[in-house]
């Protein structure tokens, strides 16, 4: 599987086959820049590659088709001789239960196994000679694997930002002052967290990590036909109660086998009040966030799709009862589909629209085995438009910013989902991604093992990697204080989520997509990654809450309750935006005022932030002239507290409206034509983008971005497709893995061993 991997990846090596006869194939990224603000038609969307049936079926599944062959991956199965699939299927059935649909899954002989009312799908087994004709039903949308998911891989309040006058004015191993997270929640999507360790205890020694659930014991994806095991879980219901029962993991002695969540944990949320005078400060950066533990990966770091959106509908269900304003997802799947339908995507565009910031590693595929850089690496589901996908950088053992670079491992954009229109046009998705980047190489944290004060067992990885991740620190280990370094995506996205708990305490009224604007419009540029390779830039904490203080803090409510209009005035009383400056660590510097918007575009100025814009609505979705409404359904009734427990949720073409006011700058022009050899559009350096639009450079539009007919304005930074072989640059369709590839999933180098540097 093409998976996210933290710095530890998997011990073994596994063959990743390439999708149905794709062929890669080599692209020119072609920009059209638009700067009007008038509706274009249907036909400025992505070029067409191949014309085919239209198709509802994952490409995934046709190497599992040939019954002479036996099934290589975990959700194909023969059963009496008869080839079976586990999968995912995404409804537009009215009913949020979708009883037809899975009586007809039924009579077909397979078995529903569960109902995400979140991504309003299924869990089923099935024949796979059965999946065109469940596929060819009009409640049907789309038909996915239930494919394997896998994790991606203080000096952090230096580094970051988090360690200045707006943030925290001190901080040591026992006492800090300023913002640190509290009252909000974070919940860590991934192995596991361990209650015990000391990272996770408040100022008086009692645990923040409020709830353990393991969605690994709902045993969802099992090869038993003809069942239905699905049931409403209604507040205060005895079925809830029995849910919550099966999958409640508090008292495991062994919270945290595989290692990877607990150090995700404490990076995010971690508190370095350790005993022992050895060990160094590892403070996270939100160390008094309440954690939230939700277990989808098992000892070895393995789950499915079906786990994930398990555990994504409890966060849900949850959020507004424990304050879960956070959702961290350091982990992936290696789906080939577009936003619009993968499930992980749709998933995570509900949590979105519950008014939960989803943060998401972008991967460590940024080269190849040889080290050659790759692009359109960016997996599922940190190829959705509404999450905040993280990419790493290397901070080069300094709390200067001065010389952070990308690191070299670091997923580069753009997407690389497709989907097959009516007419049988198949489309690639191609936003830009990554949003931003922050310290992922070689950071200390919190390190799991067994809640047995004697004898404790180390987690797999230390105990796998003791050489490289444990004794290399050169500290006394003690139980509760155990620490280890890791490198990845997948731990520089808890910086992000952390940065996020505190912008929050800040400012409780802002919406997840403000937030992410925010975060990358204070960004503080590399001097040489682009915008395929850090987004807007590095993560500075102390831009992100300057700019969350001068904002009102009724924006979230005023747009569920319809009060607040376009344009309308978004500042604090008496409050002005600030300076867009920043000095971290005694070096001033200009935020980078970058921002993608509708996945295509980049935009700037005051404007965004100054007055409403309508795009800051978290149910809205938009991304290749697509605009989606998808709005949260609560469970009502008799002693069921209202608008507090989410039940389903609906998915409507949004109407006609503006996606952003006049004043706006649009950068689209000044990026260009995509030209790696240029190093324009796609491959500008996000640096030189900023500095012009710091200077005064861009287009101010008239009249915002308007959705009219449900067209959109027009693509941006395309990214055509077409022959470019100057660079050698190879973007392949999927996740650019070819047929038979085998990749090595040992060690992912840390930048050391990548480029000499420390």
């Amino acid at each position: 599987m093409n998976l996210l991997v933290p710095f530890i990846v998997l011990i073994e090596k596994r063959r990743l086959r390439r999708l149905a006869a794709w062929t890669a194939t080599t692209v020119a990224l072609i920009a059209a820049p638009l700067l009007t603000s008038q509706p274009v038609a249907a036909a400025g969307r992505q070029p067409a590659i191949t014309k085919e049936k239209h198709r509802k079926v994952a490409r995934d599944f046709d190497d599992e088709m040939v019954q002479a062959r036996k099934p290589h991956s975990r959700w194909a199965r023969d059963i009496g001789g008869v080839r079976h699939v586990q999968a995912i299927v995404v409804s537009n059935a009215t009913d949020p239960q979708m009883k037809d649909l899975r009586a007809y899954v039924r009579s077909i002989g397979g078995a529903v196994q569960a109902v995400h009312p979140g991504v309003h799908a299924l869990t089923v087994m099935v024949k796979a000679s059965m999946l065109q004709t469940l596929a060819d039903r009009s409640d049907v949308v789309s038909v996915s694997p239930n494919r394997q998911t896998q994790r991606t891989a203080s000096a952090l309040e230096y580094i970051t930002g988090a360690l200045t006058a707006n943030v925290r004015t001190a901080s040591t191993k026992t006492s800090y002052a300023g913002l640190d997270g509290t009252g909000v929640g974070i919940a860590i999507l991934d192995s596991g967290v361990m209650t015990q360790h000391m990272a996770f205890d408040d100022a008086n020694g009692v645990s923040r990590v409020l709830r353990n659930v393991n969605m690994l014991n709902t045993n969802v994806a099992n090869w038993t036909t003809g069942t239905d095991s699905t049931t409403s879980l209604a507040p205060g219901s005895a079925a809830l109660t029995a849910y919550e029962s099966s999958i409640a993991n508090d008292g495991n002695a062994t919270l945290d086998g595989y290692g990877h969540g607990t150090h995700v944990a404490s990076v995010a949320a971690g508190r370095a009040k350790y005993y022992t005078g050895t060990t160094p400060d590892s403070t996270g950066i939100a160390p008094n966030a309440s954690v939230y533990d939700v277990k989808v990966l098992n000892s070895l770091g393995l789950g499915t799709v079906s786990d994930a959106l398990e555990g994504v509908q409890w966060v849900i269900y949850h959020a507004k009862e424990y304050n879960i304003r956070v959702l961290n997802v350091s982990l992936a799947t290696d789906s080939t589909e577009t936003w619009q339908t993968d499930p992980m995507c749709v998933a995570l565009r509900s949590a979105t629209a519950a008014g939960i910031t989803v943060v998401v590693a972008a991967g460590n595929f940024g080269q190849t085995s040889t080290g050659t850089e790759v692009y359109g690496r960016i997996g599922s589901p940190g190829d959705d438009p509404s999450v905040i996908t993280v990419g790493a950088v290397n901070y080069k053992a300094t709390v200067s910013r001065d010389d952070d670079s990308v690191d070299l491992f670091s997923s580069r954009g753009p997407t690389r989902g497709s989907y097959t229109d009516d007419a049988g046009v198949r489309h690639i998705d191609n936003l830009l991604k990554p949003d931003l980047v922050a310290p992922g190489n070689k950071i200390i944290g919190a390190a799991a093992t067994s809640t047995a004060t004697a004898g404790a067992a180390w987690n797999f990885l230390a105990n796998s990697y003791y050489a490289s991740l444990v004794s290399t620190l050169g500290i006394s280990q003690v139980y509760g204080q155990t620490q280890m370094m890791m490198s990845g995506t997948s731990i520089a996205a808890p910086v992000v989520s952390g940065a996020v708990a505190l912008m929050l305490q800040a400012n409780p009224g802002l919406t997840p997509p403000l937030i992410k604007a925010i975060l990358q419009y204070t960004a503080q540029p590399t001097a040489s990654g682009n915008l395929l390779q850090q987004g807007a830039g590095m993560l500075n904490i102390d831009g992100a809450i300057v700019m969350a203080t001068a904002l009102r803090t009724d924006i979230g409510p005023a747009i569920a309750a319809g009060t607040i209009t376009s344009g309308a005035s978004m500042l604090a009383a008496g409050k002005t935006l600030p300076t867009p400056t920043s000095t971290v660590n005694g070096a001033t510097f200009n935020w980078g005022r970058v921002v993608y918007a509708g996945g295509s575009h980049i935009v700037s100025g005051t404007a965004l932030f100054s007055q409403f814009q309508p795009i800051w609505d978290p149910r809205l979705a938009w991304a290749d002239g697509v605009v989606r409404k998808r709005d949260v359904v609560y469970w009502s009734g008799t002693g069921i507290a209202p608008n507090t427990y989410a039940q389903s949720f609906t998915d409507v073409a949004a109407p006609n409206q503006s996606l952003l006011t006049s004043g706006v700058i649009s950068a689209d022009a000044l990026a260009g034509n995509s030209s790696s050899l240029a190093q324009t559009g796609a491959f500008m350096p996000t640096s030189t983008i900023s500095t012009w639009l710091v200077g005064g450079s861009g287009s101010v539009l008239s009249s915002g971005f308007q959705l009219a007919s449900g067209v959109v304005i027009g693509d941006g930074l395309v990214l055509s497709e077409g022959l470019v072989l100057s660079e050698g640059l190879v973007l392949s369709e999927g996740l650019v893995l070819s047929e038979g590839l085998v990749l090595s999933e040992g060690l992912v180098l840390s930048e050391s061993v990548l480029d000499g540097e420390p």
